[in-house]
């Protein structure tokens, strides 16, 4: 078997260029839909959900926090999302979705969907279920990790 380049088998390179691609697909439909990606972004992770930190909104996204931070401004001017006190830490905001953003962002999920249901068409859904309970448990391992690195990243 001819030895592959190292980024050919190497899990982030897959997982950093799967995404890319797959994603950079679905952000023409946000653009055409009148979205930036970032909004895409931050719409989708919190549709459907709790009120959540911006820290952790950030992590969802995938974006920096002051992004997000400056995001959440414009959006809000709009009544898509708003912010909300943490019940017993003042130091925390939460944000969530309003009912005006959910509207906003629903047909825009739906295509998502549709999206991702011809991605995954050619693995079978078994297949693409496996795929996303490993993805998951992957986050769930790797989160706290990945928040420590940044924090000393921070610290140098």
């Amino acid at each position: 078997m001819p030895k592959r380049p190292f980024v050919e088998d190497y899990l982030a390179a897959l997982l950093a260029q799967a995404s890319h691609l797959i994603s950079s697909e679905f952000h023409r439909v946000a653009r055409e839909q009148g979205f930036s990606v970032s909004e895409w972004r931050v719409l989708a992770s919190l549709a459907g959900g709790e009120a959540i930190s911006i820290g952790r909104l950030a992590q969802t996204a995938v974006m920096k926090q002051p992004t997000v931070t400056r995001l959440l401004d414009r959006m809000s001017q709009k009544g898509h999302v708003e912010r909300l006190p943490h019940d017993s830490d003042r130091r925390i905001t939460l944000v969530r979705i309003t009912d005006a953003g959910e509207r906003t962002v629903g047909d825009l999920i739906e295509l998502a969907r549709e999206h991702e249901d011809r991605v995954l068409a050619p693995f079978g859904l078994e297949s693409a279920e496996a795929l996303k309970s490993t993805l998951r448990r992957m986050i769930e391992l790797h989160e706290n990790l990945s928040a420590e690195v940044e924090d000393d990243d921070e610290d140098s």
